[in-house]
């Protein structure tokens, strides 16, 4: 363990891809910053950031169903899938920044080429998915897109889906080739590898921050515990970052921030299926994502998806959602319970109230054998062997759950930022596309909390992200441009 900064700049709590992207950036645009990070745990990215808690799949919204919504009169919004698309180039940007200063070394041990599709069943998802990729198509940002309804094509796309089908089932897909795979987990260590070599910076593991409150000078006094000796700390510290995954709800609570009235949390816990057999990973290099069932969350879409970690190739199917009250995959029992406050019990149970199909669908998933777990799978690889797989439980996520004054409370799925209104702290809560879309997270962070300095900041946040400013929705040549030189610099698939 390294030692504690005294009085840093930045208290952050959690050593996930939240984190250190943040520490990072602003490192970054202020080498002399003080910063300094307390994890409970024994390492880095051992929650949500963990290579097998997530699907790994460089969020994008090329082959994600729950971003394009078919509105009524059967045509395609695309405009969700479109902003997740152009933040996640934003992380590219960033990332590709950094290898190329030599600060993160070799991409390939962290983001790796892997195809994205979308894959549908019945004759009305095949109309869906029709509309939905000539929308998509027709916009310069998913140009790469491809569609397909023959076998044969099919076929040298996904065999493992397409053989012992039913020749006469309507099928169809979607492949875009510029699809990623990333192991946040190793990104995340390789960030915090670069921010350990320079000065000013410590990370602090088996420590955990019990509390905050402001204090009279308008810092806030950070409460650390080290759990191994039980000693109580107070640390000093001007800004305050939340990037603890689960664990930051009850942390913003604790701050009693205005902003944060109201918050409450719904926690979903998840199993996989997986698969290591080499054969089998070699013969399926993509993620193939299905339609959700009616009530699910969209972290519980279904698809089988090939991950590289640690150099390896594996297969993942999922996930399999379920109910813990453990806000942590490392959490308590407790933690539901414990966050339960009166201003934001009236939002809970509203929620509770509106998503009846939600809670039918998670009891039913929670009682689903282990053969209906395998026929699941059989629906996406018809010849799947069960010796072939193993069950690994997934990450904890937390769906946020937020105040609205029109129905008392909502479910919000996805990402959700609370920043204290003088800019003092932030919190990031939910889960889906949150790591793939860390870089505009921190961004908006930042425009926020670090206003007056922005302006002084600007040039330094275009070297690092060339597109900041612009738009590459609205700019095709930008977008051609900048994908081109990140995927060159990443060695993934770019534009034609």
């Amino acid at each position: 363990m390294t030692s504690v900064t005294d009085a840093p700049d930045i208290v952050l709590a959690g050593a996930g891809i939240m984190s250190a992207t943040f520490a990072t950036i602003m490192k970054e645009l202020q080498p002399d910053l003080r910063i300094a990070i307390f994890e409970s745990l024994d390492d880095s990215a051992e929650e949500s950031s963990n290579a097998w808690n997530n699907a790994g799949t460089g969020h994008a919204a090329l082959c994600e169903l729950n971003y394009t919504i078919e509105q009524g009169d059967g045509s395609v919004d695309i405009s969700r899938a479109l902003k997740v698309n152009t933040e996640f180039d934003l992380s590219r940007q960033f990332w590709a920044y950094l290898v190329r200063k030599g600060a993160i070394g070799s991409p390939g041990s962290f983001i790796n080429p892997v195809a994205h599709v979308s894959f549908v069943r019945g004759a009305s998802n095949v109309a869906f998915l029709r509309r939905r990729f000539e929308a998509m198509h027709a916009h310069h940002c998913f140009r790469e897109m491809e569609y397909a309804q023959d076998k044969d094509r099919l076929m040298e796309w996904m065999p493992l889906v397409v053989e012992g089908r039913d020749p006469a089932e309507d099928v169809a897909a979607t492949r875009d080739l510029t699809g990623t795979d990333v192991d946040f987990g190793a990104l995340t260590r390789a960030l915090l590898a670069n921010l350990a070599r320079q000065p000013g910076f410590s990370i602090s593991y088996r420590h955990r921050v019990a509390d905050l409150r402001r204090a009279s000078d308008g810092r806030w006094d950070v409460r650390v515990t080290d759990i191994a000796t039980g000693e109580r700390k107070k640390v000093s510290a001007g800004f305050v970052f939340l990037g603890a995954g689960g664990g930051a709800l009850p942390l913003l609570q604790k701050s009693g921030i205005a902003e944060g009235k109201g918050f409450a949390g719904f926690p979903v816990s998840g199993l996989w299926l997986r698969c290591d057999d080499p054969a089998l990973a070699a013969r399926h290099a993509a993620k193939v994502y299905g339609k959700a069932s009616v009530g699910a969350p969209p972290m519980s879409v279904p698809h089988l998806d090939s991950r590289v970690v640690d150099g390896n190739r594996s297969l993942l199917f999922g996930p399999y959602a379920g109910f813990s009250t453990k806000f942590l995959k490392h959490g308590s029992v407790t933690d539901f319970f414990g966050a339960m406050r009166p201003d934001n019990f009236g939002p809970m149970l509203a929620v509770g109230r509106d998503n009846f199909d939600l809670t039918r669908y998670l009891v039913g998933e929670v009682l689903k054998s282990s053969d209906k777990r395998f026929d699941a799978l059989r629906e996406f690889f018809p010849n799947a062997r069960p010796s072939d797989w193993r069950l690994e439980v997934a990450g904890q996520r937390v769906q946020v759950i937020m105040p609205d004054p029109s129905r008392t409370g909502k479910l919000q799925f996805g990402t959700e930022v609370v920043t204290a209104g003088d800019g003092s702290l932030a919190a990031v809560l939910g889960a889906s596309p949150g790591a793939s879309t860390s870089v505009a997270i921190m961004l908006g962070i930042i425009e926020k909390a670090f206003r007056t300095e922005v302006p002084v900041w600007t040039a330094k946040i275009a070297e690092m992200i060339p597109s900041y400013g612009r738009s590459i929705a609205d700019d095709a040549g930008l977008c051609h441009d900048v994908r081109s030189e990140t995927a060159a610099a990443l060695n993934i698939v770019g534009p034609l």
